[in-house]
């Protein structure tokens, strides 16, 4: 796993340029064609992590209720974020990483509740939640990859 981990951290490093090579105007701007910016992008990462694992898991999330309803699945922009939110995602960005990390090394996954996925495949662990995790974190880079060339 220990790979695993350090493949979701590089894309998170790469992830977190983003906080610094972009406006505050520029991570809310949803341009033509997209249904979402790329702040919404990092939170619905960051949710959707702490769901497929710790929630499905039985465990409290590093997350508010709040911030799962505005990134979860199905979930788009209804306003532009503050720069107190987007401090807030910025700090769980590479955080919830390595708590993940310690969490897993000091096994506290011992329950999963099974979860199909939107692309088919079915979650059985905690193990593949965090595997499948780093193939939906690519997904979500390659949407900010192209949304950056529109702001």
């Amino acid at each position: 796993m220990q790979d695993t981990f350090e493949v979701n951290r590089t894309s998170r490093k790469m992830l977190s340029s983003y906080f610094e090579n972009y406006t505050l105007e520029q991570l809310n701007k949803i341009p033509e064609g997209f249904s979402n910016n790329l702040i919404w992008n990092l939170g619905h990462i960051i949710v959707t992590q702490q769901l497929l694992v710790y929630k499905l898991s039985g465990l409290p999330m590093v997350v508010s209720d709040e911030m799962v309803e505005k990134y979860r699945k199905g979930t788009k922009p209804e306003h532009d974020v503050t720069q107190a939110e987007v401090d807030e995602i910025k700090a769980l960005l590479l955080k919830s990483v390595d708590q993940l990390e310690t969490d897993y090394n000091n096994g506290i996954f011992v329950n999963y509740q099974e979860y199909p996925t939107s692309t088919g495949y079915i979650l059985k662990s905690a193990k593949g939640a965090i595997e499948f995790n780093n193939f939906h974190e690519g997904l979500h880079i390659g949407i900010m990859m192209s949304i950056r060339k529109f702001i």
